[in-house]
């Protein structure tokens, strides 16, 4: 059966061999570093331990976290039998054959705790095979996802779980997994003070990134070398923290951006462009978001933003990335300090209702054009004033279908270019009110 085993409770690895990280596994939830919201004295997970009520529950957060770590040793201090399975290498015949395992520990009088990795890359039935066992008792299931469960997993199996939250490390925790490697290896790690810094934030949140980190620090370093910043990076090949683009951490930044445009903060803005670009993210991708940006949250107040936005994109594509991706900075810093409006995106969705809930409507015969006899004999064009031949170059026709009357959906607000259009709007409805008196 691919990828699963069994084990009854969680014991710390002594093998010297075996990887360092694997070595510093917790052999208690007490030890358990940078989740205290969940293993601390007051966290959920002590607490449901204290209340003997232990549930289904989903591990959501991002790798290194501990989600593996925690389920085992739950299942220890719980006394449960312990299994796992990766959703990466299981299909539906070893879900059977675990199931029917767990079975026979029911059937002794113990319950089994499943441990699933990787949880989201279930599909709906897959995910659906879980519900009875799940509610009969046979598992507690504990499943781990880096993804949104919200949007990954389906409602049925949401609805029989809790969903815990668990968090990157911050730089405490990670000095702290530190300490903890130097006081198991028994010497402190080669790097000056701003080294060991870098060396943190190259994990990027990862706990197990940073044992791993630290074990190949000591195995490249001389025997009395000190590695400043440069070394340490030049040594490990390894730069600052990077996302994974086709994961959260792709919609968390274009959202940030996004955001940070839209509160006019170009500093803001310019360092989640850059966090993107330093990623690798797809500049097309980054070009359109700007697009719909300029659409969306700047609009009329400034119909330049569409213009310069397109003209980014354009010269990404003419310059390539190197000196492109100035154009593109440039655009994301235009849009910030752009006058904001979001008076057409909203007018677009108050006309789409509007289009649904009227139907079909014909528009008024005036505006219809009558290439033939019988549509002219049908009113096809009667009476329509060209607007151009008329006071002001505004004839005040109606233009609305007849059932539905004259309807408003676009209100301009009082910045920039839209102040102007404002002023226009009104003029307008001044003179149609005038010519319907007249």
């Amino acid at each position: 059966m691919a990828d699963l085993f069994h084990k009854e409770n969680s014991k710390q690895i002594s093998d010297a061999n075996a990887p360092l990280a694997e070595r510093l596994r917790p052999s208690s939830l007490s030890e358990v570093v940078g989740q205290d919201h969940l293993t601390g004295n007051n966290g959920t997970i002590t607490r449901m331990i204290a209340s003997g009520s232990l549930g289904s529950m989903i591990f959501w957060g991002p790798p290194g976290t501990g989600k593996t770590t925690v389920a085992r040793l739950l299942a220890g201090e719980c006394d449960l039998a312990f299994m796992q399975v990766s959703a990466i290498f299981s299909g539906v015949s070893d879900l059977k054959k675990v199931f029917e395992t767990a079975r026979m520990h029911a059937a002794s009088g113990r319950k089994t705790l499943l441990f699933v990795d990787e949880i989201h890359r279930f599909n709906r039935a897959q995910l659906d095979s879980f519900l009875p066992v799940m509610e009969d008792g046979t598992i507690v299931l504990v499943g781990a996802t880096t993804e949104n469960p919200s949007f990954e997993l389906n409602a049925a199996l949401l609805s029989r779980a809790t969903v815990l939250t668990f968090i990157s490390h911050d730089e405490n925790s990670l000095v702290l997994l530190l300490e903890r490697a130097e006081e198991m290896m028994g010497r402190k790690l080669p790097l000056d003070a701003q080294a060991r810094l870098s060396l943190v934030r190259m994990a990027d949140g990862d706990g197990r990134a940073i044992i791993s980190l630290a074990e190949e620090v000591w195995r490249i370093a001389g025997s009395d070398e000190v590695l400043d910043a440069d070394a340490l990076q030049n040594a490990l090949q390894r730069r600052a923290p990077i996302y994974d683009k086709g994961q959260d951490g792709h919609y968390n930044l274009i959202s940030a951006l996004h955001k940070s445009v839209r509160g006019s903060d170009p500093d803001a803005a310019l360092y989640y462009l850059a966090r993107m670009m330093e990623a690798g993210e797809d500049r097309r991708f980054i070009g359109r978001r700007l697009v719909v940006m300029a659409s969306e949250d700047i609009g009329n107040a400034d119909p330049n933003a569409l213009v310069v936005t397109m003209a980014a994109t354009q010269a990404f594509d003419f310059l390539g990335e190197a000196e492109g991706d100035r154009a593109l900075a440039q655009a994301a810093v235009y849009l910030a300090t752009a006058p904001k409006s979001n008076a057409v995106h909203v007018a677009l969705k108050h006309a789409k209702a509007s289009a649904r809930q009227n139907g079909s409507l014909l528009p008024p015969k005036h505006i219809l054009n009558a290439p033939t006899k019988l549509m002219t004999d049908e009113g096809y064009g009667k009476g329509y004033l060209y607007d151009h031949d008329q006071p002001d170059a505004f004839s005040g026709q109606d233009y609305f279908p007849e059932k539905m009357g004259r309807q408003k959906y676009y209100e301009p607000v009082e910045r920039g270019f839209e102040r102007d259009v404002i002023k226009r709007l009104e003029y307008w409805e001044k003179l149609r009110r005038e010519r319907r008196q007249a």
